[in-house]
């Protein structure tokens, strides 16, 4: 008994552990661009985007459902199994900051997931539609995000076309700290999520729950420890976002912000656990490219896009390797 709630508690640390990880590693979502433009000072970019991540956290759990009910079957799996997702996990957001590169914390927390239930339980501890559901995600959020940001742009384009440059720039100076907000609030409504579930999710197991409710402590140690990584700032990340993909004006910015924010608040009101990153840099490439091709550079795109690919393959797999390890000493 003693030793399972030892379990327990070193899950709950690590998550909090990692949802700071993912604070940090993802500031550059709700902030790279209005850094870029200049409208708002690296400081008061991360000061506000604490803040908003911390209320959109607290604004609901229907992702928090999807990721500790959907994925895999509660009942197969141990501690042992949430504490090695969250080992793979935190070690690849660590790899990837540690290069700028934003690839999605999500992604890597899920098939985290996925691969230390496989290693726990076998394949049947897999809910094949829940990860279905995930992986709709994964190529919807950045089709969406191309498309959305290319054809936003594309009206303010033509609706602001015979204004002053002075004027325009102007207006969306103040227009794009609105939609930092939008795009800080709805990050903090999806990501900080997925760990709620986490939590939830051995709670559950330890507790042998009938039921899965996500508690009011755990929604707010959740919220205050993505606030406090966003806090720090991840400014390897935001330099790849906001200077080295596109660059920006604040026009750009807001259109970029917030087409990302409403796709992701969209997701998040039906539970659906997109990656954040994949929005934001999707739709960042969109708007470069509605000026022309050659705005964006694709090189550095190519290089996110790959970092996507290895994200679900590499954790799942490391998941399995710590999953295996940890039963074989235990």
């Amino acid at each position: 008994m003693h030793e399972t709630y030892f379990l327990l508690v070193s899950v709950i640390i690590l998550a909090v552990i990692f949802d700071f990880i993912n604070g940090f590693h993802d500031t550059a979502n709700a902030i790279a661009t209005s850094v870029s433009t200049r409208v708002l000072s690296p400081r008061t970019a991360v000061t506000m985007a604490a803040i908003l991540n911390l209320l959109g956290a607290l604004s609901g759990t229907a992702v928090a459902k999807t990721v500790g009910a959907g994925i895999v079957e509660t009942g197969s799996i141990t501690q042992i199994t949430v504490i090695s997702a969250l080992l793979s996990a935190i070690i690849w957001d660590l790899i990837t900051w540690y290069f700028g590169l934003p690839t999605s914390s999500s992604h890597a927390l899920i098939s985290s997931i996925v691969g230390a239930a496989i290693a726990t339980a076998g394949i049947d501890a897999v809910i094949s539609k829940g990860v279905s559901k995930v992986f709709f995600g994964l190529i919807f959020s950045p089709v969406m995000g191309l498309l959305l940001g290319f054809l936003f742009m594309a009206v303010l384009i033509r609706i602001f076309k015979n204004s002053a440059p002075a004027s325009v720039n102007n207006l969306f100076n103040k227009l794009q700290v609105v939609s930092a907000s939008y795009m800080a609030f709805s990050h903090g409504n999806n990501d900080a999520q997925k760990t709620m579930g986490i939590i939830t999710m051995a709670l559950v197991s330890y507790y042998k729950l009938p039921d899965f409710h996500v508690p009011n402590w755990v929604i707010v140690t959740c919220a205050l420890a993505m606030a406090a990584g966003t806090a720090i700032g991840g400014w390897r990340i935001i330099k790849t976002l906001g200077v080295r993909l596109v660059h920006l004006k604040p026009i750009h910015g807001f259109a970029a912000e917030t087409s990302a924010a409403t796709i992701i608040e969209i997701a998040s009101s039906i539970g659906l656990p997109l990656s954040t990153t994949h929005v934001i840099s999707s739709t960042i490439m969109g708007v470069g490219a509605s000026k022309r091709l050659s705005a964006v550079r694709w090189g550095v795109g190519w290089s996110i896009v790959t970092a996507w690919i290895l994200t679900i393959p590499s954790c799942g797999i490391l998941a399995w390797a710590i999953c295996k390890a940890l039963i074989k000493i235990g």
